[in-house]
């Protein structure tokens, strides 16, 4: 390393953010970049460790630790502060696709796996990778293809997986073809991830440069349809399943069709559709309304901000697990959502212990309560169920004829299906999961078609 005391001689900085009260009137993105020198300097704090678990990437008690992707991350830090960014760039492009989206929305476990954190701060991994390609990208040379393989791929969705798979194969010659239901390509990236924490127009930045290198987006096609899954099957040479693990955990309770419950997924398509697109979908806003949330993590978290955003009346926010659990060093950890929260509401929305025994509706059959397990009855005009996922709908599944359960089943360690030249990737195969395993999902089932389709492969696999 160019620095060997850096990690004692520079204090760790994180890059500094809008107020709270600033960011909730817009849904831009809230987090600013780093002035240059001090960039340099939080680059030199990766400090030569002999072993960087920060790349090892392996799941421990059910939690990741280090970075799936096996990143080169003290490569690439101490080109930031050796002033290399070229180099950096080619470093992390080695093993990253889309370091633009990791940069901005992955929970970062390499920085939990950091040996500086041990006794200190970790190094501002994340914030290192996003500073490197946002300011190489603009200028980045396109890689098309120099040689065609002759084969062509089908990936149905276009989430992270999706789009790393058909990155990886698009580079090795092969015409790929991405099919995805909704109108707009990016899945999760599109739909499911606030502006403000992922701007669209770097989703769409990214579908037209793998477009412009040759890949084809075909959107507002649902292969869920057996006739279009068997066209599929007819028209290519494989096919890649990755359709992402977005079937909600149910709430538990009787819902009737009017009610006003929604589930978290389904609230952040809407408002993005309406706010970024211009649309008008059938769900409503929070706006002038009281709104609850259950559950916790990113998805609730998500919808805290949005709600915020919009203008909900009163929003809170019902978890049930104790606070205990959530407590870190005696004190209760605040994402962005809830320091916008304190700032817009005065208090933080969070009970805990708590959960929705039933619900009231008014006269006209609308949703106006909520009764909790604590026994007092809340105002409630929007629902908004944030529960987790429970697997893959089952509709593509069938559509293909590929045996899954909670999610496609697969040889240990294998990417295919029991459908002859049917593979799958992503949450699909594993389960609801990270972006940043998402990709190297994606990257992995590449390399198992890339050898299918040509008796060998060149394709490095993360996994």
């Amino acid at each position: 390393m160019g620095k060997t005391t850096g990690f004692l001689d520079y204090a760790r900085q994180d890059a500094p953010v809008r107020p709270p009260l600033e960011r909730v009137k817009d849904w831009e993105e809230f987090h600013l970049p780093l002035p240059e020198a001090q960039r340099i300097e939080q680059g030199a704090r990766c400090m030569n460790c002999g072993v960087p678990f920060c790349q090892a990437g392996f799941v421990y008690e059910g939690k990741t630790f280090g970075c799936p992707l096996h990143n080169l991350i003290p490569e690439w830090n101490d080109m930031i502060f050796a002033g290399n960014r070229a180099h950096a760039l080619s470093r992390l492009l080695k093993t990253n696709n889309f370091p633009e989206f990791t940069g901005r929305v992955c929970p970062a476990p390499c920085e939990a796996a950091c040996v500086c954190g041990m006794y200190g701060d970790a190094v501002s991994i994340r914030e290192n990778e996003l500073c490197i390609i946002e300011e190489a990208i603009e200028t980045l040379p396109l890689r098309r293809p120099p040689l065609w393989s002759g084969k062509n791929v089908a990936i149905v969705g276009s989430g992270p997986a999706g789009l790393a798979a058909a990155d990886q194969l698009n580079h090795r010659g092969h015409s790929v073809t991405v099919l995805e239901r909704d109108a707009r390509p990016g899945g999760l990236l599109t739909y499911g991830i606030p502006n403000m924490k992922l701007p669209k127009t770097i989703v769409q930045r990214r579908i037209d440069r793998m477009t412009n290198e040759g890949v084809s987006f075909v959107t507002n096609m649902d292969a869920a349809d057996p006739a279009a899954a068997q066209r599929l099957l007819e028209n290519y040479d494989a096919v890649i399943l990755c359709c992402g693990a977005g079937r909600p955990r149910p709430l538990g309770l009787e819902i009737p069709a009017s009610s006003g419950v929604y589930y978290g997924t389904e609230y952040l398509k809407a408002s993005i559709e309406r706010h970024i697109f211009n649309e008008s979908p059938a769900l409503p806003t929070a706006e002038g309304r009281d709104v609850i949330i259950v559950g916790t993590g990113d998805t609730a978290s998500d919808c805290l901000a949005t709600a915020l955003r919009e203008g909900a009346r009163s929003v809170v926010q019902l978890v049930r697990r104790p606070e205990a659990d959530y407590l870190e060093n005696g004190s209760l950890p605040l994402d962005y959502a809830h320091e916008e929260a304190l700032a817009v509401l005065g208090t933080d929305p969070r009970r805990f212990s708590v959960r929705p025994q039933g619900l009231e509706a008014g006269g006209d059959g609308a949703l106006s309560a909520v009764v909790t397990s604590d026994g007092d009855t809340l105002p409630c005009q929007l629902l908004i169920a944030a529960t987790g996922f429970i697997g893959c709908e089952s509709s593509v599944c069938q559509a293909f004829g590929v045996e899954a359960g909670g999610v496609v089943k697969t040889p240990e360690g294998r990417f295919a299906t029991n459908v002859e030249k049917v593979f799958t990737a992503g949450d699909m195969r594993r389960g609801q999961s990270l972006v940043v395993w998402a990709i190297a999902e994606g990257r992995a089932a590449a390399a198992e078609t890339d050898a299918y389709l040509t008796g060998y492969t060149n394709l490095v696999s993360s996994l």
